[in-house]
């Protein structure tokens, strides 16, 4: 295993804002470490990609983080980790841990059943790969694809009307199948927690990947004894592959930290990304 510096920052990745409820949880339970995020606006949304574009795509963006000093990839993305993820540890595990979104989800979501009735809200692409299935095969799993949420979500508009009677749409087959346990499989989606709970009820638990990831996080840092010194204080900052300005603003909104900085980066893409896009 190739050794990497502790003081090295972990990178978290998405396609927008939605994989900022996972740095957030990491900077609340990890504050001696630095991380960077990247996300990648240029090609948002990804849950509406095939799983070879998005696998190529998410390979080119942890290659771009890697070599820019990364000690950790945090893939906090339920789309990317449902299409990518092997083919990143495969690439990567051997120098770099990747984490994702869709193991630690599932255990939370495991434990926290009562009656093994599970529902899932994700993106197209998440539902379509059938991840979140082969995770929790014990259970009885309704999957409903939402593929207007996140980019309701991640236009920062107002949550009117429109966003209560599209969760409620969404939500109805999971209330029909008497799920008391609903997994948020999009990481946009704890943005608007508080709605979904009022479409779900509250005998139903809601489980999002932050909290679990970053248990994750910390655990893979111990492993592979890589943790920055905890008498520090960590820093963060962001960079993004569209309009830097547009990215700041809806990230120190749904952050609730300042977003001082944005740098914006391109990302070489390959012959099959490019006949893709």
């Amino acid at each position: 295993m190739t050794r990497v510096d502790r003081t090295q920052p972990i990178a978290v990745f998405d396609s927008g804002v939605g994989g900022l409820t996972v740095l957030h949880e990491c900077l609340v339970w990890l504050p001696h470490e630095d991380f960077v995020y990247l996300g990648d606006t240029a090609r948002f949304p990804y849950g509406g990609r095939d799983a070879a574009d998005l696998r190529e795509r998410s390979l080119a963006v942890a290659r771009h983080l890697r070599d820019n000093g990364a000690k950790m990839i945090v893939v906090a993305c339920n789309s990317a980790t449902s299409a990518a993820l092997p083919a990143l540890r495969d690439e990567l595990g051997e120098s770099l841990a990747v984490v994702g979104t869709v193991e630690p989800a599932a255990r939370l979501a495991a434990a926290a059943t009562r009656s093994g009735r599970i529902g899932l809200l994700g993106t197209p692409a998440t539902v379509a790969s059938g991840a979140y299935e082969r995770a929790l095969s014990d259970v009885d799993l309704t999957s409903v694809a939402c593929p207007k949420l996140a980019p309701l979500i991640q236009a920062g508009g107002e949550l009117d009307a429109r966003v209560v009677e599209l969760e409620d749409e969404y939500c109805e087959p999971l209330i029909a199948a008497g799920v008391d346990t609903v997994i948020l499989g999009c990481t946009h989606y704890p943005l608007v927690r508080a709605i979904l709970q009022r479409a779900l009820g509250r005998g139903v638990t809601i489980v999002s990947s932050g909290q679990a990831i970053a248990d994750e996080v910390e655990r893979q840092l111990s492993e592979r004894d890589i943790e920055n010194e905890t008498d520090r204080r960590g820093s963060y900052r962001f960079a993004c592959t569209g309009d830097e300005q547009e990215f700041r603003a809806l990230a120190a909104r749904s952050l609730q930290l300042p977003v001082e900085r944005v740098d914006r980066v391109e990302i070489a893409e390959r012959t099959s990304e490019r006949r893709a896009a």
